[in-house]
């Protein structure tokens, strides 16, 4: 969508009918984070189905398999194809199983934490904890740490000064993450 809440004219799916043309990408399950990086990369975590969850670069077009295709299993253990079975799906760049119910997005780029930067960090609701991935090219991506204190994840944001801003669950406390 335009700043303005038109549609562009350049949307991938401008011959599917009017509500398509909005459609940037399909196949996705549960988006809980979708963000930028500097290169104008656009990147989001979905819930996978019981297990399965996974980080995705979402390009122009793609389609990302669900329900065709996932990592994870129907909740009553019914088993789907994993991707790598159906090469028209787009592969997601990290995925996780056992989950992590993956919640808010922020891809790095302050100075606070230099060695830090263009890696993304998700909050995490089952793992409860904070995950960076280090993102090293479109093809390269994988878990690098994960930063826990028993609490459930839902949103995660880079402060003007670089620290980051971790927002737990439930009570709603709101952290900032410092250099020491």
């Amino acid at each position: 969508m335009k700043d303005d809440r038109t549609v562009p004219t350049d949307n991938p799916y401008q011959n599917h009918g009017d509500l398509a043309k909005s459609f940037w990408s399909v196949g996705h399950r549960n988006m809980l984070g979708i963000t930028f990086d500097e290169g104008g990369r656009l990147w989001a975590p979905e819930m996978g189905p019981r297990h399965g969850d996974e980080l995705n670069l979402i390009k122009a077009g793609g389609n990302y398999g669900w329900p065709l295709v996932s990592e994870g299993n129907h909740y009553d253990g019914t088993i789907i194809p994993n991707h790598i079975t159906r090469p028209e799906f787009m592969e997601s760049k990290v995925a996780w199983v056992p989950s992590i119910a993956p919640s808010g997005l922020v891809i790095y780029n302050g100075k606070h934490f230099p060695e830090w930067k263009g890696d993304a960090f998700i909050g995490g609701l089952v793992s409860r904890a904070l995950i960076r991935v280090k993102i090293s090219s479109e093809s390269t991506s994988k878990e690098e740490e994960r930063f826990e204190w028993g609490e459930r994840i839902r949103e995660v944001e880079q402060a003007p000064d670089g620290s980051l801003w971790v927002v737990e669950d439930g009570q709603g406390r709101l952290l900032r993450l410092t250099r020491t």
